[in-house]
Order: C-alpha cells, then structure tokens, then sequence
C-alpha cells in the first residue's frame, strides 16, 4: 500500500470511493431524496474537483495495487475552531477505506500520515466529527487520543443526525 497526495486526475475515482463509502455505511439512515441530495453536494465528481483544487483542503489517498482502498482528508484551518481554545487547530474529515477493508491497516495508516501532517503544519489540535451510533470509529479515534468535545449536528438533505466533535490535543 501506497499513500500519496491526490491531483484532478484522481476526482472521478475519489468520487466513486466516497460515496460507495458512504452509502456502505450509513444508506439505510436516509430518505432517498435526502442521501440524493447529499451526494451530490459532497461526491459529485464537481464537489470533489472543488475540493481538490481548495489549498485549504488536502487529501492523501491510499492505494493497493493502483486501486484506490482509501482516503482522508483535512481542512486547515478547521471549520471546528468555534468550539475549542485551540489556537491553530485543524480538522480530519471522511477518513474512509473501501466496503470490507475496514481493519486492514489502511485506516491507521492514514492516521499516521494526518497526525505528522498536522504536525507538519503548526497545528495544535485536529479536530473531527463522527456520527453518534458509529461506535467502531469512535473507538479507533478514542485510541489515538481524541476526547469528545461536543455535540453537535450533521445534515444529510433535511434530516439532522446527532454528530461528536472530538479533538486530539498536539503537544
């Protein structure tokens, strides 16, 4: 497995990755036009190319055999400062791996390479959210040493979840 920064030519598979992901995970929360509705703002092939292109947004994709297997990506500075004292906190966002890779190893390697690269940037916490019943990942963040800092929400379309805000303290 490789990991490595994404380029435009990546969108259409970045794109496809997130949303299988996504809809793997969390498809059956949704009313169809509500998860319609939020594809298309958060992995359409347009949204991402965004995304991509944004200097404020960096993604590091994980590949296995020229396959993408996953990705994440981080927000600097973190749309979370709000809610912390933080002074230069940035935030960790869709740290996602492929429908049945979960536990291989691609997503703590990801982590590796967020938590260096906050490092690397100045920041003195990241900051992420997670859905409030997706316990596996709350428990994966809690062993890197994120704490919940706060509630607060998610919208999917017209429907709010219930999200966590956690926060990992750099030292």
């Amino acid at each position: 497995m490789i990991l490595r920064p994404s380029t435009l030519d990546d969108v259409p598979a970045l794109a496809a990755l997130g949303r299988t992901s996504f809809c793997a995970a969390f498809e059956d929360l949704y009313r169809p036009e509500d998860l319609q509705t939020f594809l298309e703002q958060a992995y359409s092939e347009e949204a991402v190319g965004i995304e991509i292109a944004a200097p404020e947004c960096i993604h590091r994709l994980a590949e296995d055999a020229g396959k993408l297997v996953g990705y994440c990506k981080m927000h600097d500075p973190s749309g979370y400062a709000e809610y912390s004292d933080a002074k230069n906190p940035i935030a960790l966002g869709q740290l996602y791996t492929a429908p049945g890779m979960t536990g291989s190893g691609i997503g703590a390697a990801l982590m590796d390479w967020a938590l260096a690269e906050a490092r690397e940037r100045g920041a003195d916490a990241i900051q992420l959210s997670v859905y409030s019943e997706n316990f596996g990942a709350q428990r994966f963040y809690q062993r890197y040493g994120f704490n919940k800092i706060a509630d607060i929400g998610f919208w999917v379309g017209e429907q709010r979840d219930a999200e966590f805000l956690y926060e990992l303290r750099l030292s």
